[in-house]
């Protein structure tokens, strides 16, 4: 049981380390040896848990984007009408987003550069399909724009990454007003005006 746990320490340290890496540096700059040090594990341990940087950035991405869709969807039931579901996703990936920080940072780069590969990307997409499904039931029921899922996603998820950023740069700070507000405007561009 103690060996388990030890490799298990093992891959998270190397997970961890990818993040920071690629969040600082970026995927170019950033050698599997600088994550193994970063890790404090040899380079040859990388090779016992992925076959190359790839695959280790792949299942970053992927263990990532399963914590945030399981943050995101915790408290969520399929019951709920389509806007009280979607203000209760919405509002738990702001609050992702903003306590769970890095991580987001991480996977805003991965939505936003070929650095993933498109089996991992599919992948990610799946971790989802709660919201997805939310919006298609909106749309058969009229709530919803009949729009794209990539458009819905742009206009109502995507601007948490670019609020996300800003907040840590220090330029805006978003207090519980200005998250209601962006809420309102999320749901604004995405309900179908009756």
């Amino acid at each position: 049981m103690a060996k388990l746990q030890k490799s298990i320490d093992k891959r998270n340290a190397l997970v961890k380390a990818t993040i920071e890496l690629v969040n600082n540096d970026g995927f170019h700059a950033t050698p599997m040896s600088k994550i193994a040090k970063m890790a404090n594990v040899s380079p040859a341990t990388i090779y016992l848990y992925f076959e190359n940087k790839q695959d280790l950035v792949n299942q970053t991405y992927i263990d990532v984007k399963a914590e945030y869709t399981k943050y995101a969807f915790e408290t969520y039931d399929d019951n709920m009408s389509v806007e009280d579901g979607f203000e209760l996703i919405w509002k738990r990936i702001a609050d992702f987003k903003l306590k769970e920080c890095e991580h987001a940072m991480f996977l805003a780069q991965c939505d936003n550069s070929p650095m993933i590969d498109e089996p991992s990307r599919q992948e990610g997409i799946k971790h989802l399909q709660p919201l997805l499904d939310l919006w298609e039931r909106g749309k058969k029921e009229g709530v919803i724009k009949p729009l794209s899922d990539y458009l819905l996603y742009a206009y109502a998820i995507n601007p948490l990454s670019f609020l996300m950023m800003i907040q840590k740069r220090g330029v805006f700070q978003l207090d519980k007003s200005l998250l209601e507000e962006a809420y309102q405007a999320a749901w604004s561009s995405i309900k179908l005006c009756k």
